[in-house]
Formats: structure tokens, C-alpha cells, sequence
């Protein structure tokens, strides 16, 4: 883990500020406030906001761009990005995790291990559609026994087929799910008798995905950012957990006005590996619907809109608790279940092990649990979250978790000089019942195993666009054993049925008694 500043966006503007500077100021910050905001804590519960966005690429957040070369930051471009000042403001009050990834990079899975801090395989839900099993005990729930007013809005996307299905009749520790729809990337809601409806319809009145109209007001993210805010003002008194959990910037790439038309004029160009030629990994579908897209530039420009006005309306619920007294007493929390390629190696969407789709965005701050400018390069997963939230909050964990609790990565700029903090792995693996692909990450190193093709290993420092297989260079064979022994690990703790026989674990045995 590294702990350092790094630069941030303040609105329109970008401040750059050296590390000595930043560290300085962190210092005299921690100095003037750190007894008084202690001292909340330490007397009550800190509330906690959730936004997570859907199919969400990292490079499109100036935080994270800011920690990147200017070739891997700005992909689709010279100047071909969006500002999110808002976003980055949470970055900049707490910590950054530059190698934060999705479990099984889609959705079901992905949010299953999130909520629970297990593996896809022991939760039921495996794969999108699957429900998740009622023996899981999340987060919402240790938080919602221990007097905590629970509540959540959004795609959830845990409790089978249903589509829209509001409110569903499994809250799992959610109290108040009244805007909680379990499936479905609509664009526009609205309200009919009081309750939530899809308002967007066909010419047989069934919901669809159409913009319809959509305004401030009624667009699928402002209004889920609304009900957010109604319920921070109704339990201001009182603490609670609120997991706002937004569609976009999933697909389809629409948005509302004025940000369809926001980036029109930006000259938007195709990744470096969108046309590449050489080897193509075998895991990596050859025949599908995401598979060998046409390159539109208008998708990108409709995505960064999507992008930026999640950002606004991030900056309306930072600014109304500010407006509450109410930021220095809540964790805030801004992530997503897993990324989008958005045409990097000729792909759109999620589902494969590369990093525009399993690297996804996690920021937290927290006043007087994490410390301001901390960036944290170790690898993560979403597996990981729920074990470190409630450490964070000094919650008991419950029985069974897997996940790390990875709290005193948070707490301690110190920490990050501890050599067990180093050499950190995690691991993901494809959405489905059978051996399809899984992988062991640290923060520089990717190895994985597949069915359908020979390892390989990515050096994410020497090669940051994944375009060469490092597995047979004799350098590497140290990295690849050590690696193929945590997977093989992990598989037999885990319990992990793509690890329990065949070709996977046939590759990973030989690769571990490699020199």
C-alpha cells in the first residue's frame, strides 16, 4: 500500500499540489481536528452513504486518471475525458483504491459477494439471475440490528428474474426497499399512486428503456438520487445506512439533457487495443454480441454524459449533508460492481478478467476512521468490502465470511510500511457453474486459468493494455508458482468447483512446482 497524495479536481478547475504540500496540509488537518471529530465517533455511530454505479470504467473519474500516465488516462483521446470534481472531492477527503476489483465481473455475483463478504459460488448467486440464497446475513443487516435506520434505492439485482419487481419482499437488513427494483437499466421513473413505476412504456404499456422524455426530475438517476436525499433528511437525527445504487453507466447509452449533448463536440477515438492484432486470449468470447464491436464514438460521449451527471448529483447529496452538519459523522462510500470496456480490445461491457471490465472504482472517506489522501495500491475485491466496512465501523463480522477484513489498510497512513501488507492477492472468476476462467491479482501481476487456452500472465507495469502473454518468460516463472499455489489455495477453502477438478487445476499444479 502506498500512501500518498495525488491530484484532485476542484469543480471546473484542477489544483495541483505536491506531495510535500498535501502532506503538510493532511498533517495540520489531522492536528486541528483530529480530537473533536474522534470524539464523535467515538460517542456515536457514524452513518454510511453507498453509491454505487453499474458497469462503471475507472479511467472516466479524474481521481483515477490522476494516478496514471497521461496514455493510459486519457484512452479514448488527447482531452477525451470528463470532469467528476464531485467524486473526486470523496477521493480527496478519504482513500483511493487504485486495484479494486469486482469478484466475477457482473452483476449478480459481483453485488452478492459486495453485500455478503462471500465468494459467488457459497452465496446462490453464481450468475445474473440466480437469487441470492436467505441464509446470507449483508452488512444492511448487522447494521440494521444494531439501531441503524437502513434503507436502499436502485437496481439491486439479487432476488432471481423479477424485472422491475419494486420492493422486493427479501429486504436483507434493507428496512426501507420501497425504491429498490430488482433488475433493469430504465431511464425514466416517476411516481403513480404513490408508488414507484417504470415511466417509460412500449405501445402495449409495458416498461421499457426509452428516455421517453426523461428531465430532472424524473431521469432514472436524479430521481434515485432524490429518494437518497428524502431519506437523509427524514433520519438525520438518527444513524443510518443508505445504499443509493444507480443503472447507469450501464448500457443502453442514453441520457437526459443537457448531457446528451454535453461532449458532442469532443474528439472521441478508438483505445490503442481496440483494433490489435496478435494472439487473442482463448477465455475472451470470439462470437457474441460484445464480441468485435464497430467503434462509435457517439456511445462514448452518451456514457461520459451518463458519467457526468452522476457526478452532479453526487455533488447534491455531498452538499446537502453539508448542509445537515452531517459530513464529518458519515462514511461515504462511491464504487461499482464491475467495469466496462468501452471498446478497449475491440469490446464493450463486462465479464472477462481484463481491467477496463473487473477494475472498478472504490473510494471511501471517512472523518476520523480513514485518513485524508490515502491511496491504497494492494489488491482488493468486492469480496473484501463487507468484512472491511464493519471493522471500520467496529462491528462485529458475522460467522462465515471469507472476504479480508482490510480495515487497518484504512485507519493507519503507518500501516502501509508493514510487510504484511505487502504482496497482497485476489481473486476472480468468470460468472458461471462450470470451469470457464479464474484469476489470481496482486497489484502488479495477473495470472489466469481457463478451459479454453493455455495461462497466462499479464504484468500490469510493463504491459498496463494486457496485450501479451508474460507466462513463458523464465523472469516471471517465480510470480506464475506463487501465484498458481494461492489460486489452488483459495479453491480448496473457498470451495470453489471451477478449482475442484480438470483442466484448471491441472495448469495451476503444474505451474506452481515451476523454479
Amino acid at each position: 500500500m502506498v500512501a500518498s497524495s495525488f491530484c484532485c479536481h476542484r469543480f471546473s478547475s484542477r489544483l495541483r499540489v505536491s506531495k510535500k504540500c498535501m502532506l503538510a496540509l493532511f498533517a495540520m488537518t489531522i492536528c486541528i481536528f483530529a480530537s473533536e471529530v474522534s470524539a464523535v465517533f467515538a460517542n456515536d455511530k457514524p452513518n454510511v452513504l453507498i453509491i454505487q454505479t453499474d458497469e462503471h470504467n475507472f479511467r472516466t473519474l479524474g481521481c483515477y486518471r490522476d494516478t496514471l500516465p497521461i496514455e493510459e488516462a486519457e484512452i479514448w483521446g488527447k482531452g477525451a475525458v470528463v470532469e467528476t470534481p464531485s467524486i473526486d472531492s470523496i477521493a480527496a477527503r478519504g482513500a483511493i483504491c487504485t486495484s479494486f476489483y469486482a469478484t466475477s465481473p457482473v452483476c449478480t455475483p459481483s453485488r452478492a459477494a459486495f453485500f455478503t463478504g462471500r465468494y459467488p459460488q457459497n452465496t446462490g448467486a453464481y450468475q445474473n439471475d440466480r437469487p441470492l440464497r436467505g441464509d446470507m446475513v449483508t452488512f444492511a443487516e448487522v447494521l440494521r440490528r444494531d439501531g441503524y435506520a437502513t434503507g436502499y434505492a436502485g437496481k439491486w439485482h439479487l432476488d432471481g428474474p423479477g424485472k422491475p419487481q419494486w420492493g422486493p419482499e427479501r429486504q436483507f437488513g434493507f428496512s426501507d426497499n420501497r425504491y429498490m427494483f430488482n433488475r433493469g437499466h430504465w431511464k425514466k421513473f416517476d411516481f403513480e399512486n404513490g408508488q414507484p413505476i417504470v415511466a417509460a412504456t412500449n405501445k402495449k404499456g409495458q416498461p421499457n428503456y426509452d428516455l421517453d422524455g426523461a428531465d430532472e426530475k424524473t431521469f432514472s438517476t436524479d430521481w434515485l438520487c432524490d429518494r437518497a436525499a428524502d431519506f437523509i433528511r427524514e433520519h438525520s437525527q438518527e444513524p443510518f445506512c443508505y445504499h443509493l445504487s444507480l443503472p447507469d453507466p450501464h448500457g443502453p447509452n442514453t441520457v437526459r439533457q443537457p448531457y446528451d449533448t454535453m461532449f458532442e463536440d469532443m474528439p472521441v477515438r478508438p483505445p490503442m487495443t481496440f483494433q490489435l492484432d496478435g494472439t487473442k486470449p482463448g477465455w475472451l468470447p470470439g462470437t457474441n454480441r460484445n464480441a468485435e464491436q464497430r467503434f462509435n464514438a457517439r456511445l462514448m460521449t452518451q456514457y461520459f454524459g451518463m458519467v457526468r451527471c452522476i457526478d452532479d448529483n453526487v455533488g447534491m447529496l455531498l452538499a446537502l449533508l453539508d448542509e445537515l452538519s452531517l459530513t464529518e459523522r458519515t462514511v461515504v462510500v462511491f464504487t461499482s460492481d464491475h467495469g466496462d470496456l468501452c471498446y478497449e480490445h475491440g469490446r464493450l461491457n463486462k465479464g472477462n478478467p481484463y481491467e477496463g471490465s473487473a477494475k472498478v472504482p472504490m473510494i471511501v472517506a471517512a472523518p476520523g476512521l480513514v485518513p485524508a489522501g490515502l491511496r491504497i495500491d494492494e489488491a482488493m475485491g468486492t469480496v473484501d468490502f463487507a468484512p472491511t466496512l464493519l471493522s471500520l465501523l467496529r462491528k462485529e463480522v458475522p460467522e462465515g465470511t471469507q472476504g479480508r477484513d482490510l480495515s487497518e489498510w484504512f485507519r493507519d497512513i503507518e500501516s502501509s510500511d508493514q510487510e504484511s501488507h505487502r504482496n497482497s492477492v485476489t481473486f476472480l472468476r468468470a460468472a458461471s457453474s462450470k470451469a470457464a476462467w479464474i484469476a489470481a491479482v496482486t497489484d502488479r501481476y495477473k495470472l489466469i486459468v481457463s478451459a479454453d487456452d493455455q495461462p497466462w500472465l499479464f504484468d500490469l507495469k510493463e504491459d498496463p493494455h494486457e496485450t501479451t502473454n508474460h507466462i513463458g518468460k523464465p523472469e516471471n516463472q517465480a510470480i506464475a508458482a506463487r501465484l498458481a499455489r494461492s489460486l489452488l489455495r483459495y479453491g480448496d477453502l473457498m470451495k470453489d468447483p471451477q478449482l475442484s477438478e480438470g483442466k484448471l487445476r491441472s495448469d495451476l499444479q503444474k505451474l506452481q512446482i515451476q523454479p
